[in-house]
C-alpha cells in the first residue's frame, strides 16, 4: 500500500491538482469495468490488467492506476472513473 506522507508530495501532472488513495469502493468498479472489457485509458487503450490501488484526482475525473505499488502517472494511462464516482 502506499504511504500517506508520498501521496501527499503527488500532484495530476495534467492540472497539477492534488491526489488521494482511492477508495476500495472504486477500485473494485475500475475492477469491474476491466474484466468486463469495458474501461479504457485517456489514450483509447484497453485496460486489460486490473489495478491494486489508485491515486484520484481531487476533481473526481481521473484515476492513476497503482501497478507493483508504484503509481503510474502518466496522462494518456489515466483512467477515466467520473461516471463511477
Amino acid at each position: 500500500m502506499l504511504d500517506k506522507s508520498f501521496v501527499d508530495i503527488l500532484c495530476c501532472p495534467e492540472t497539477k491538482e492534488n491526489v488521494s488513495i482511492a477508495e476500495e469502493a472504486l477500485i473494485a468498479k475500475v475492477n469491474d469495468r476491466i474484466r468486463k472489457g469495458q474501461m479504457k485509458n485517456r489514450a483509447g487503450a484497453a485496460v486489460t490488467e486490473p489495478i491494486e490501488a489508485g491515486l484520484i484526482r481531487e476533481d473526481r475525473q481521473y484515476l492513476y492506476a497503482v501497478r507493483n505499488g508504484i503509481p503510474v502517472m502518466l496522462i494518456d494511462e489515466a483512467l477515466p472513473v467520473k461516471d463511477l464516482v
